[in-house]
């Protein structure tokens, strides 16, 4: 956390003797951060059937539009990062701005969001891993063994460094977005010239409509926002990087733009690789199904896309380590968490009790999950959440910069666009698809989102009652309105 005091504001808690590591990357490696948090090649695996189904084949305008919201919301986590760059991001920024209380269940959404998001991903790496090496994807034991392999070493490299976690992301995306641009490239020339077996592009591909004129593009938009969810990762290493107050905006910024580009060339790119008939009937190992018939039945082809999916789902867990380890130890470090939490390595500058506690719930979580069959159904459920959990914070954070810079909205027609117009649109927005979310899913999903809440305000009344946090008690605080 940045423990400089802040004028106006009194000491909350005690600090922890440690530091991260200031101006350790750049606002590349910050953006990389940002993108493998969101996981594009498992994001594309698990959304290009349902939205080329959901949408009729007009994915790609959904995309386009989905990523205006999301740059508008990016936007205002850059604003108010210039405000107040620290690792708790949302959790303080919607305190100090709207209500401490608030804040803290912000910063719990966060917490789960991120959590459950990221099991998600673990759950499907072993698969992956063992498609590789053309060894049965379904054996337990190995899922478990190489989840915990997995989660143990991207744990040590989260440890030791976000230099060293930076410069390992780099090279995990590098490899990953390559295969993956590179079988879009090849698929949409498999379709642009005809080949056989694909189903062509027409002008129907780029309208709400679809290819039948029965797309429903609010199905669509609620698969695209949860492809998005991630971004976020970036402020929440913003202590970690050069320039904290302004590249972890630029780089959030800039992660949503290129996710965009990828989403867009991988969907539209692979949707037409087959027929429909066969894309919907291979929708659960969809990715290495089209690399294999863009590849002409070539096994050895199936598997680099499957060591493509195994790389986002590493990455993914990788800076999810990170990024969680970085929002408890903001949130302890004003004792709304165990202290314990808020420790620092001196060797390595890390917050390595945090980071550890994350590594051992991640690998107990996904063990348990592949080994207890009567969990499963309940696990899934809260899986199904995540993205619903992601949206609630970020419209949180978008009505924050609204609170904070409210005497600015009025000062110029462009600061009236910018800090109320935009962002409440994209909140409105947001909170459209979250509702939808909600009306469309299982009960079952929407009780797990209630046990969710209830954890959250449970942990409110602990950190607020038990540990006494300060954080409680800190005074509201906005934007001046002028200039310095």
């Amino acid at each position: 956390m940045a423990h400089q005091s802040t004028p106006g504001v009194t000491a909350v808690g005690p600090r922890p003797e440690g530091r991260l590591e200031p101006n350790a990357i750049g606002v590349a490696q910050d953006t990389v951060i940002g993108m493998a948090t969101s996981a594009p090649a498992v994001s594309v695996g698990l959304t290009l059937a349902a939205l080329a189904l959901a949408t009729a084949y007009g994915s790609g305008l959904i995309i386009i539009l989905t990523a205006i919201p999301m740059l508008i919301i990016a936007n205002a986590y850059r604003k108010l990062n210039l405000w107040n760059a620290n690792c708790g991001a949302s959790f303080e920024w919607v305190g100090r701005s709207i209500t401490p209380s608030l804040g803290f269940l912000t910063g719990w959404l966060m917490i789960a969001g991120n959590v459950i998001g990221t099991v998600s991903g673990v759950i499907v790496l072993g698969p992956s891993v063992l498609a590789v090496f053309g060894a049965s994807p379904n054996d337990k034991w190995s899922n478990s063994a190489i989840t915990t392999v997995v989660v143990l070493l991207m744990l040590v490299i989260a440890v030791l460094g976000i230099r060293l976690t930076a410069r390992t992301q780099v090279g995990l995306a590098a490899m990953e977005y390559i295969i993956l641009v590179g079988f879009a490239i090849a698929g949409l020339w498999f379709v642009l010239t005809h080949h056989p077996g694909t189903f062509p592009i027409t002008s129907k591909w780029f309208t709400f409509g679809g290819v039948s004129g029965h797309g429903d593009a609010s199905a669509g938009f609620l698969l695209a926002v949860f492809a998005f969810t991630g971004w976020d990762a970036t402020v929440y290493v913003n202590e970690e990087v050069k320039h904290r107050r302004k590249n972890p905006g630029r780089a959030a910024m800039l992660a949503v733009a290129c996710l965009a580009v990828i989403y867009t060339v991988s969907i539209v790119g692979l949707q037409g690789a087959v027929s429909p008939a066969k894309l919907q009937a291979n929708s659960s190992d969809v990715l290495v199904y089209v690399a294999q018939a863009i590849a002409g039945g070539s096994g050895g082809w199936a598997k680099v896309m499957a060591f493509s999916l195994a790389l986002s789902v590493i990455g993914t867990t990788g800076t999810s380590i990170v990024v969680i380890a970085r929002i408890l130890y903001g949130m302890a470090s004003y004792r709304t968490l165990p202290e314990s939490l808020a420790n620092v390595s001196r060797r390595f500058s890390t917050p390595a009790v945090a980071s550890i506690f994350t590594g051992i719930l991640l690998i107990a979580i996904g063990v348990v999950y592949l080994l207890v069959t009567s969990v499963q159904g309940a696990f899934s459920d809260l899986i199904n959440d995540s993205g619903i959990l992601y949206i609630a914070f970020y419209v949180l954070t978008a009505i924050a910069t609204i609170v904070y810079y409210r005497r600015r909205v009025f000062t110029t027609f462009w600061n009236a666009i910018v800090l109320f117009i935009l962002p409440i649109g994209a909140a409105g927005f947001l909170t459209w698809v979250l509702v939808r979310s909600m009306q469309t899913a299982p009960a079952a999903w929407n009780y797990a989102l209630i046990v969710t809440a209830v954890a959250g305000i449970i942990m409110l009344f602990y950190a607020r009652f038990v540990l006494k946090s300060s954080f409680f008690q800190i005074p509201r605080e906005s934007d001046s309105g002028k200039d310095d």
